[in-house]
């Protein structure tokens, strides 16, 4: 049970909390004036090339990766399955047939835009599938909501955020919709785990795995060569979408999002080029963790001085990012109350928050100092 009919294809349509204020953004350097055109790549380390896919989203592209190895190379996410995707692929596979096929293909995550068009390449091409476990069982239980009705559940966590009854009723007619831009991921996969290395080509990269953005999202990171392939874990203009969703109503995942920056400022060295699912490669990392988790800090102080008087999940919006939600925009909508409900979790497991939910299944937040 989820609403991720296409919330998480839209994973940074907002631009998030911590990326709401000037002091979040840092001077990054970006190494590359030109991007690749869609179904082209372009060269950012020896053997590991960039490519650019659409997507039919508020966020109008992916980043993808092909790393050199034997045989060919292996591919590093997907795009969606989409007729546009598919077609650039072609393109893709046709224009480098004379250097190899794909060797496996490597997903960070779970979420459309990253697996899409997985099932489909290792299909075609004969190859393994290398996904973290819980991403990919997620990803499959996920899957398995398409074509379902909402259940209750589902209805009465949005009615309990605020949502009126027209905008539950346009969340009945999209529910179950995740699957369609997911071509069927094989029955079986060869599962990522964090701190294990593998070899791809002459380099070794080693798994860092985070969390708050999915479950069990999986960085790749080669010291050697200073490169990290940072997915949806680190982004240089955006914010990752760190929301609650129906499934686990009393989730944390800011935490887990926050415990995963400081994770990666530990393990991964400063000088990294960073190769991010949005936007463009950068350098600067440190930089770009400390302003993702002090933006937030700045956007749960907001958050509380909003709770002085009792207030719904849908009231925060514009403390949180700085301008209203539309109720017409349903992905939105739907993108603003999950990442709402994490910023308001995130204060009540650290019991600053008081709750009281009234007759119609509403609830209502305050500041416990008031």
């Amino acid at each position: 049970m989820s609403d991720h009919s296409t919330a998480h294809t839209q994973t940074h349509a907002l631009g998030a909390p911590a990326a709401i204020s000037p002091k979040t953004r840092p001077a990054l350097d970006y190494p590359f004036e030109a991007r690749p055109a869609p179904g082209g790549r372009l060269q950012v380390a020896p053997g590991v090339h960039w490519l650019r896919m659409p997507l039919p989203f508020h966020l109008d592209h992916i980043n993808l990766w092909t790393l050199q190895e034997e045989g060919g190379y292996a591919i590093v996410d997907t795009g969606t399955r989409t007729e546009d995707v598919i077609g650039h692929w072609q393109s893709f596979f046709e224009a480098t047939k004379d250097e190899g096929q794909p060797t496996r293909v490597i997903v960070t995550h779970m979420h459309p835009d990253h697996v899409g068009t997985a099932g489909w390449i290792t299909r075609r091409f004969g190859v393994s599938l290398w996904m973290t476990r819980q991403e990919y069982l997620n990803c499959r239980v996920m899957v398995a909501d398409t074509g379902r009705e909402p259940p209750p559940e589902a209805i009465a966590f949005y009615r309990r955020a605020g949502w009126s009854a027209h905008a539950i009723d346009a969340y009945r007619g999209r529910f179950g919709r995740f699957g369609l831009y997911i071509h069927a991921l094989p029955e079986s996969y060869r599962r990522l785990q964090d701190g294990q290395e593998l070899v791809i080509g002459a380099r070794r990269w080693r798994v860092v795995v985070g969390g708050g953005h999915s479950p069990e999202h999986a960085c790749l990171y080669c010291a050697e060569d200073a490169l990290l392939i940072s997915g949806d874990q680190v982004l240089p203009r955006i914010s990752s979408n760190v929301s609650v969703n129906p499934t686990e109503p009393e989730a944390d995942p800011l935490s887990d999002w926050l415990a995963s920056l400081q994770k990666l400022r530990r393990e991964v060295r400063d000088d990294v080029l960073v190769l991010p699912a949005h936007n463009e490669p950068f350098r600067g990392l440190h930089a770009r963790l400390d302003a993702l988790a002090n933006g937030q800090e700045i956007a749960l102080a907001r958050l509380r001085r909003r709770l002085a008087e009792p207030r719904r999940a849908i009231d925060v919006f514009a403390a949180l990012f700085g301008r209203p939600v539309p109720e017409g925009d349903a992905s939105l909508l739907g993108l603003a109350t999950g990442e709402s409900v994490a910023c308001l979790n995130h204060l009540l497991h650290r019991g600053e928050l008081a709750t009281e939910v009234d007759e119609a299944g509403v609830c209502w937040y305050r500041s416990k100092t008031r």
